[in-house]
């Protein structure tokens, strides 16, 4: 791809991806175009970055968290991989226990491995990361690992940014799904900010292991497409979800209609809070899983 993105060549790959393309991840994730007949199946989660600020320092540790998502009612935590206060077998085993005697799912874990490395010998090392982490997700017992693209580096391409991701992704998802682990590449600051490049790097990666960690508030509008059309059209290869009801611009999310997208796609899977309000998290947090759960009963068939 030349120092000039060719943006028709996007929307044509994106175009292939939504349709013949999609197929492989769409049966994978089991759901096919339109849903595929597929009954949505929406269940309430919580990302552990939602309390920040009490488990960067304390008080608040992983076990409290998961604690905490039984006063919640919450059916699944993602376990964000910052605070982590080892990566060692017997820690990672104590929280895999500590969750099944309280009925709570892990819905993914996550890590912060940025893939676009412009320097060869960066790109190897974010895959080996990203190896490790599946790991830890395997010692867990979850079934998702969350990753970034990254932000584009001075002097670099859209297209030099998107190869690498895929030169990263491409063999993380063939070592992830040998332990029936999925990797998604979140639309989060950086590259991945449009539908029509997270869908080119489905495309290109081709796996059935490999889709998008669906943060519904992070696309950048363009000419075409609203940040409801770009949700919609990246819905197929969702493989988990972050939940806000901000956008990163201020404006508020039309949650009913952020659901109604997902309901008639048939996604299955977790809704999962991302809060990062201004109210403290002990009370914030509550407020965003109450609509969260209201629209779940409204919208799922479980």
């Amino acid at each position: 791809m030349n120092n000039r993105m060719d943006r028709r060549r996007f929307m044509q790959a994106a175009a292939l991806a939504a349709s013949a393309g999609a197929g492989q991840a769409q049966a994978a994730a089991g759901r096919g175009p339109e849903g595929g007949g597929k009954m949505p199946r929406l269940f309430s989660g919580c990302c552990a970055y939602s309390y920040r600020k009490y488990l960067q320092h304390g008080p608040m540790t992983m076990e409290g968290f998961i604690r905490k998502a039984v006063s919640l009612r919450l059916d699944g935590v993602d376990m964000t991989g910052y605070y982590f206060k080892s990566l060692g077998s017997a820690y990672l085993a104590s929280l895999r226990h500590l969750a099944y005697k309280h009925g709570v799912a892990f819905s993914g874990a996550a890590c912060g491995v940025s893939m676009v490395q412009a320097e060869a010998a960066q790109r190897a090392k974010a895959l080996t990361e990203i190896r490790k982490w599946v790991d830890v997700t395997d010692r867990l017992g979850a079934a998702h690992l969350r990753i970034f693209a990254g932000k584009l580096p001075p002097g670099a391409t859209l297209g030099q940014a998107v190869g690498w991701v895929v030169e990263i992704m491409k063999p993380a998802a063939d070592y992830s799904g040998k332990k029936g682990i999925m990797v998604g590449v979140e639309d989060h600051g950086g590259v991945t900010q449009r539908a029509d490049v997270c869908l080119e790097i489905m495309h290109r990666v081709n796996s059935p292991y490999a889709g998008i960690n669906l943060d519904i508030t992070h696309f950048i509008p363009t000419a075409t497409q609203d940040a409801y059309a770009q949700i919609e059209a990246c819905i197929p290869y969702a493989t988990n979800t972050h939940i806000r009801d901000v956008f990163d611009d201020g404006k508020p999310v039309d949650m009913a209609r952020v659901w109604e997208i997902f309901a008639r796609a048939g996604f299955q899977g977790f809704m999962s809070a991302e809060y990062e309000g201004h109210e403290d998290p002990q009370t914030g947090v509550p407020k965003l899983i109450a609509k969260i759960r209201a629209l779940n009963k409204k919208y799922s068939t479980v």
